[in-house]
């Protein structure tokens, strides 16, 4: 999934969508009703992915911000 092209609210929506998958797999798995245990993993991955593309937004907007307080 390409994150670039998303914007901030999107992203925001399917981090936490993502974290209640994970939280339902969680259960799932504590309950033996799991059956793929790859997919927390896979779904912590997505989370950290998304979460460094914000980061990574906020931290341009705050240094282009600076930039133009300077001038």
């Amino acid at each position: 999934m390409d994150f670039k092209t998303k914007t901030v609210e999107e992203l925001t929506r399917l981090v936490s969508e993502n974290r209640q998958k994970l939280q339902a797999f969680r259960f799932a798995m504590a309950g033996s009703k799991q059956k793929n245990v790859k997919e927390g993993k896979g779904l912590r991955k997505e989370i950290a992915r998304m979460l460094t593309e914000l980061s990574g937004r906020k931290r341009e907007k705050s240094q282009s911000q600076t930039l133009i307080s300077k001038l």
